[in-house]
């Protein structure tokens, strides 16, 4: 019997569990029995196509898929960030190519959130709070996926963003983005739209990078606290990285995903409502 964030887990020899103890700098890291690790490399997959397709990196898909597996809180928000890392990325490219891309409306939030999500990931907070924190984020991404518009904003002209407003909200997001392990974009892309600042697509491309630079700066915080760990397994990683390809591509020049959020929306609040009912 193994304990895993309170959660007692039995290895059964038949089962070809590959479950080894590894001593690394963050505690004692788990790795997932094969049958397990499939089935998260397929969500994480499918969650990755989903965030992608509208410019965002999955932090917030991926902490869900990762709470219905009793991952350490340490462990979740690292390995989160680092996939943010990747999809964002590819997300980000692929609006550049499509010319959705505006720097000029992207540096105001950017310059603010970069320390603020560093001063973020250095923050150390107790269990309770940060499942709470995550549950918090969860069922509001969920909200957002779930009500997005269906159309319109895409012929919303880009305005100018008054940097009295733009920092200051970029540096709350990035505080907030830093201590739970997200990269920030489900936050900043609704302001986006509801304050009519872009279009839905230059939204998008605005958010990825935002949500790259965010996520990079809180993984610095983490190793400056001593917490990173880059213990993630390989086949998680290479499914992130398909699942973006595929959802950048298609979020960039072809649909919207409406629906497909919607049904993300639902396993956001199921997960969210796990995580409130397991401090409970």
């Amino acid at each position: 019997m193994l304990l895993l964030s309170g959660c007692p887990l039995t290895i059964r020899g038949h089962d070809r569990v590959f479950v080894k103890r590894v001593l690394t700098k963050g505690g004692l890291v788990l790795d997932f029995a094969f049958p397990t690790l499939l089935h998260v490399c397929l969500l994480i997959f499918f969650v990755a196509i989903l965030y992608s397709s509208v410019g965002h990196g999955g932090a917030s898909g991926y902490l869900a898929v990762l709470s219905f597996f009793a991952v350490s809180p340490e462990k979740m928000s690292t390995t989160a960030l680092m996939l943010n890392v990747l999809v964002a990325g590819l997300a980000t490219w692929s609006y550049y190519r499509a010319k959705h891309l505006s720097m000029k409306l992207a540096w105001p939030f950017i310059l603010a959130s970069i320390p603020a999500a560093f001063v973020g990931g250095t923050i150390r907070i107790s269990e309770k709070t940060y499942f709470l924190l995550l549950a918090l984020v969860l069922v509001f991404a969920a909200f957002r996926l779930a009500f997005s518009s269906r159309a319109g904003g895409d012929q919303a002209a880009e305005k100018s963003v008054n940097p009295r407003i733009s920092l200051p909200v970029g540096a709350g997001i990035g505080v907030l983005s830093g201590i739970v392990g997200v990269g920030g974009g489900i936050f900043l892309s609704p302001i986006m739209l509801l304050m009519k600042w872009a279009s839905v697509k230059q939204t998008a491309a605005v958010s990825a990078l935002f949500i790259v630079v965010n996520s990079l700066a809180g993984l610095g915080g983490r190793v400056l606290r001593g917490s990173f760990d880059m213990s993630t397994s390989i086949p998680i990683v290479v499914a992130a990285f398909a699942g973006g390809l595929i959802g950048s591509y298609f979020g960039a020049s072809k649909f919207s995903g409406f629906v497909l959020r919607r049904i993300l929306g639902i396993v956001l609040v199921i997960a969210a409502f796990k995580l409130i009912v397991t401090m409970v």
